[in-house]
Order: structure tokens, then sequence, then C-alpha cells
């Protein structure tokens, strides 16, 4: 990368880094995290019924309550999520997307990932920076309004929502996408709070 490339760059970055906006991505705690997700996939259980039918069939669900893309020439996208299985958060992960072109502003989304086999799974979780559309493709959940989703999306091995305050989006892609393992640090006083909540079961 030429120097003088790699100093914008530089510069973009750190100041997508301190934007207030972008730090919002990140959970202070686990138990602050385990409560985002809790609120993201409820709404998107709201806002798309059908989703609680693919959720029950899928081996775990990676959910990612706030995904905040930065953009000021060089785009950037980052948020902290969970892994859910049966309900109950059992990773966590980071995601990071970059991208060139004239880009402006901010937003943010959520972001729901449904492995529906074991196998898509496995390779996700035994992955070491897993891509969206080189490690596995991720078949994005698009209709507009007064549309229903087709539950036999589940077919796909990785199937996607992405959905903000306007309700699902359509014409996006999650390829480029990366997916970090991560370790979060619990809050005592927290959890013992949380500890008397119920699971994020799918069904529920």
């Amino acid at each position: 990368m030429p120097m003088s490339l790699l100093r914008f760059t530089t510069v973009v970055l750190t100041t997508l880094i301190s934007c207030s906006s972008l730090n919002s991505a990140f959970a202070a705690s686990k138990t602050e995290l385990d409560a985002r997700v809790r609120t993201a996939i409820t709404d998107l259980y709201d806002r798309a019924p059908e989703a609680r039918e693919l959720a029950n069939k899928a081996a775990g669900v990676l959910v990612f309550p706030r995904a905040i893309k930065v953009g000021l020439g060089f785009g950037g996208k980052v948020g902290e999520g969970a892994l859910l299985i049966n309900g109950i958060p059992v990773q966590y992960y980071r995601l990071t997307a970059g991208s060139f072109g004239f880009q402006l502003g901010a937003q943010a989304r959520s972001e729901v990932l449904m492995f529906m086999t074991p196998d898509s799974l496995e390779n996700f979780r035994n992955s070491q920076g897993w891509e969206a559309g080189v490690d596995g493709s991720v078949a994005l959940i698009e209709f507009g309004v007064g549309d229903s989703i087709n539950t036999n999306s589940g077919r796909n091995p990785i199937i996607g929502f992405v959905y903000g305050n306007k309700g699902l989006m359509y014409d996006l892609s999650l390829e480029g996408t990366k997916y970090w393992r991560i370790d979060k640090t619990a809050d005592p006083a927290a959890d013992a709070v949380a500890d008397t909540a119920d699971p994020v079961a799918p069904g529920n």
C-alpha cells in the first residue's frame, strides 16, 4: 500500500474508532451484551414472526444487536454479538468489515445469522476469523412491506437477517464481513440479577 494511502487510511480509521456511534457497538460487559442480544432477537421475532420458526430449526443463532457502519471515504463496520445454542449464549464474537469508495455518514443495524446445519455451525466455531462469502455463504432473507418469509429458506446452510428502525433491510450483502471470537468480562453485580432472567429461547 502506498505510504500516502496508508496514512490516509490510518487517519480515517482513527476517526471512525473515536466516533461515539462506533463505540456504541461495543458492550461494556457480558451482562450488557446478553441483554442487548435478548432485545434484538425479540425485536426480530416481532418484525418477522416466521424467523422464530427458522430459529427453532437452527443449530445455532448468532446475534449482533448493533452493527455500526461508518463511512468517510473509507468505510468500516464493527459490532459485538453472541452465539446462542438452545437460546443460551455460549460464545461471543466481534464482526469487522471494510470497504473503499465514496461513503459518508453512519448507520446502525442489527444482524442475525442462523446456522441451519450442525456442519455449518461447527465450521464457524472452529474457524479463526470466519469470513462471509469465503468460508461460507449467507443467504440473506429479503422481502418488502407486506411480504412474508418463505420458511423453506431454512434449506440453506446459513441464512441471515439485517434489520433496523424501519424494519428488515434488503439489497444488502454480508460478503467480506469477518467474525472473530472474543472474551467478554462478566459484571458480578449485574450477573447476580441476570441469573434470574429467562434464556433467549427461540420458541419463547
